[in-house]
């Protein structure tokens, strides 16, 4: 509950409300929490639906079902099939789908913790913190060694230069070429997770409009989306995903933090036994990510860094331990049940709203000319 709203809100208005857009590269906004805070809380909700595996095999199989069923899901929705809000059209070349997305990455992460969760399980009397950490050792292993792993590529990744391809006005293509040839960079330009991505999914199925195209060298109303200035560097019109293969390794290693949070609630019965085992790991994650920024390992959302990682989920921890103390502690359901509402169909209406379709609905019924909707009527992106 409220990072799945969240989520919709940031992805449907982020381009009316600037406060709820991305960063365009280094640095958090608000939207920047959003999607670590939906990871974080379906590794919470795992650790209650697998409390009890009967039977780990058959449990597999269904994680696996329902992971694809998601993957797939997210290929329709967010490959481009969806994208004529305003020519009132659909349909995508299946040379130029876009394969990974918001939904595909939930998927990934949520197949990996799910495993994880199902077969990596001690039998440890957990009466602590300490316990706890024993009882699942191996979940943090695996943590620690895709973190690890993600941090040694991300910074020891030889990146060439490279080119790519647009079409211009008249569909004649453009060409650019971007200088690399540098290892450990995390600029827009050359950082390995763009590489990764071009390398084994191909430049042309990845994201088309990057944050990027924000920042101060590729936009003269920066921090907004405006004109190329005249010494736009040629990476500006560069496809590059957010949701890309490299990054999502992060991404899994969120939701097994959240999976952590969600063994308290299985172990910990009383309300102060869980508050402070949540509030010790999340300040101590946030401690480090600053530090790790200070030095120089920047928080980034595109490219899902370590440090963004700890703060994101840091950030998550205690505002779930403060939405736990207002409604299981003191009480206060009452302003939260909208957000529940919306927590229980966060799917129909991500896919309704964030995703066009309920946009295209309304935009279909117009009088005399496509232009005369009620989307004009009321005022909203026309």
């Amino acid at each position: 509950m409220g990072s799945k709203e969240l989520m919709i809100i940031v992805d449907d208005a982020g381009g009316f409300v600037p406060a709820l857009n991305h960063s365009p590269w280094d640095g958090l906004t608000i939207a920047d929490f959003v999607m670590p805070f939906f990871l974080f809380i379906v590794g919470v909700a795992l650790t209650l639906a697998y409390k009890r595996v009967p039977d780990k095999l058959e449990a597999t199989k269904k994680a696996v079902l329902r992971a694809l069923k998601l993957f797939c899901l997210g290929l329709v929705l967010q490959g481009g099939f969806f994208h004529g809000v305003h020519s009132l059209s659909f349909g995508v070349d299946l040379a130029k789908i876009r394969l990974m997305g918001i939904l595909q990455r939930i998927a990934i992460a949520y197949l990996l913790a799910a495993i994880c969760e199902i077969w990596l399980k001690g039998d440890d009397d957990v009466d602590s913190g300490l316990d706890l950490v024993r009882r699942y050792r191996y979940q943090l292993f695996v943590g620690l060694v895709l973190s690890f792993m993600y941090t040694i590529l991300l910074y020891g990744i030889y990146v060439p230069d490279w080119e790519y391809q647009i079409s211009g006005p008249g569909s004649i293509e453009k060409s650019f070429s971007v200088k690399c040839g540098v290892t450990g960079d995390t600029g827009p330009a050359c950082n390995a997770v763009g590489m990764v991505d071009r390398t084994v999914l191909g430049i042309d199925h990845l994201y088309r409009r990057p944050v990027y195209a924000r920042t101060k060298e590729c936009s003269i109303n920066y921090p907004e989306n405006g004109p190329l200035p005249p010494d736009a560097p040629s990476w500006c019109q560069a496809p590059f995903d957010p949701e890309g293969l490299l990054s999502s390794v992060m991404a899994i290693v969120t939701c097994l933090i959240g999976l952590q949070f969600g063994h308290i609630i299985v172990h910990f019965e009383k309300h102060r036994g869980r508050i402070i085992n949540w509030l010790i790991p999340s300040f101590s994650m946030l401690a480090v990510a600053l530090l790790m920024d200070f030095v120089g390992m920047r928080m980034n959302k595109p490219l899902y860094t370590i440090s963004y990682t700890l703060a994101t989920a840091g950030a998550a921890g205690l505002l779930f331990a403060g939405i736990y103390t207002l409604v299981d502690v003191y009480g206060f359901r009452r302003p939260t049940i909208t957000m529940e509402w919306m927590g229980k169909h966060a799917l129909m209406i991500y896919v309704l709203v964030a995703c066009n379709i309920l946009p295209m609905f309304i935009r279909g019924f117009y009088w005399r000319d496509p232009n005369n909707s009620l989307l004009k009527f009321i005022g909203v992106g026309v």
